[in-house]
C-alpha cells in the first residue's frame, strides 16, 4: 500500500484484497464473520450489544473486538484486507466516519480499508441479489434506507422523536401504556390494553404497573415485553390496539416510499426489504396492512420479509467492495443461511 492510497481522513482508497472482516452489531448482539473470496466463511464469533452513546466509542468497540477475536482465532488470521461494519447506533454520516475511524485504530484491516454503515444497509443487502432497493427495520426502533448500485443512497437520521420518527417495538409499547392510563383514570376511551398490559407482569390495575415501573419493581428495560400484547389486542379486535398497529403500517410504507422516490425507484419493480422483530413476527393486521398500503401508494414495488442474519448482508457488501462475482455470493449465502 502507498501513500496515495489513504485519504486525509486516513482511509483506503486503492484496491481492496480479502479476506472480509463482516461485522453486524445491534443493541443486543454483534455477529462477525471472516470471509474469502470465494465465499467461504472461515471463522465467526459473537458477542454482546453495540451502545456507543451508553459506554462511550472505545468501550463499544471493545465489544466488536470480542467478537472479532473469537472470528480471528477460528479462521487462523491476524488480519483481513477489508473490514465491512453495520452497525447500530451509527445513525448519521459524522456516526459512521467516527467509527470507521475507530476500527482503523483496532488494525483489523492491514490496508486500513474500512467501510462502516448503519446496520439497515445489512438488512437491505440481506435481501437483495445487487445493492438496489430499500429497506425497512422495525426491532426496539424504526429506521429505512435505500441504495442503488451506482452509490446513491436514501436515509433517514432516525434518532427518535426529534428527526420524526414513531413507532418500533419500544416505541408502540410506551404508547399503548399511555392510552391504557388514561383508559382507566377516565381520561381516554375504553381499551383491554388497561387490563392485558398489567397482567403480563402479574398486575390487577394500571395504577399498579405505573407505581412498578416508577419504583423500578418492573424494570424499564422490560417494556417492550408488551408489544406483543398490543399486537394480541389488535388481533383480538381491541380499536385502540388497532389503531397504533394501522399507524405503524403507516409509517413503514411512508418511509418506503420517500426512500424510493429519493432514488428514483417508484416507477420500477424495487424490492422493499422488511425485517426487524416487529416486522418479521409477520403480525397480520400489521403485515396485510403493509402490503396493502406500499401497493397502493407504490405498486411496482416488491415487498419481502428477511429473517436471515444480518451478518450476511455485511459480508455481501464486502464481497461487493472486493468485486466478488455471483457464484462468491452464492456460496456466501449458502454458509450463512
Amino acid at each position: 500500500m502507498g501513500l496515495n492510497d489513504l485519504a486525509p481522513d486516513g482511509e483506503h482508497r486503492g484496491p481492496v484484497t480479502g479476506p472480509v472482516l463482516a461485522i453486524d452489531a445491534g443493541n443486543s448482539k454483534t455477529d462477525a464473520a471472516v470471509v474469502l473470496v470465494d465465499g467461504r466463511v472461515v471463522g465467526t464469533g459473537r458477542s454482546g450489544g453495540f451502545q456507543p452513546p451508553r459506554v462511550g466509542v472505545e468501550t463499544a468497540v471493545d465489544t466488536l473486538a470480542e467478537a472479532v477475536s473469537a472470528a480471528f482465532a477460528e479462521a487462523g488470521v491476524t488480519e483481513v484486507g477489508h473490514v465491512s461494519a453495520c452497525l447500530a447506533n451509527a445513525d448519521l454520516p459524522a456516526e459512521e466516519r467516527q467509527l470507521a475511524e475507530a476500527l482503523r485504530r483496532r488494525g483489523w484491516s492491514g490496508t486500513r480499508s474500512v467501510d462502516v454503515r448503519n446496520d439497515t444497509f445489512a438488512l437491505l443487502r440481506t435481501g437483495v441479489a445487487e445493492p438496489r432497493g430499500v429497506a425497512v427495520v422495525c426491532g426496539a426502533g424504526i429506521n429505512c434506507v435505500g441504495m442503488r448500485p451506482d452509490g446513491r443512497t436514501a436515509r433517514f437520521p432516525a434518532i427518535g422523536k426529534i428527526s420524526g420518527d414513531w413507532g418500533g417495538g419500544l416505541g408502540l409499547a410506551e404508547e399503548a401504556l399511555w392510552h391504557a392510563a388514561r383508559a382507566e383514570d377516565g381520561r381516554g376511551g375504553a381499551t383491554a390494553l388497561a387490563r392485558a398490559l398489567p397482567a403480563h407482569f402479574g398486575l390487577d390495575s394500571m395504577y399498579g404497573l405505573i407505581e412498578a415501573l416508577h419504583f423500578g419493581h418492573v424494570p424499564s428495560g422490560r417494556v417492550h415485553e408488551l408489544t406483543p400484547v398490543l399486537f394480541d389486542c389488535a388481533q383480538d379486535g381491541d380499536a385502540v390496539a388497532r389503531s397504533l398497529v394501522d399507524r405503524l403500517a403507516d409509517e413503514v410504507v411512508g418511509m418506503a416510499v420517500v426512500a424510493l422516490t429519493r432514488l428514483e425507484l417508484l416507477d420500477e419493480a424495487a424490492p422493499v426489504v422488511l425485517g426487524g422483530g416487529v416486522l418479521a413476527a409477520r403480525h397480520p393486521r400489521l403485515d396485510e396492512g403493509v402490503r396493502a398500503r406500499l401497493a397502493a401508494r407504490a405498486p411496482k414495488a416488491v415487498p419481502q420479509v428477511v429473517a436471515e442474519r444480518p451478518v450476511l448482508g455485511s459480508a455481501l457488501l464486502g464481497l461487493d467492495r472486493l468485486g466478488a462475482g455471483p457464484r462468491a455470493q452464492a456460496r456466501l449465502r449458502e454458509e450463512l443461511s
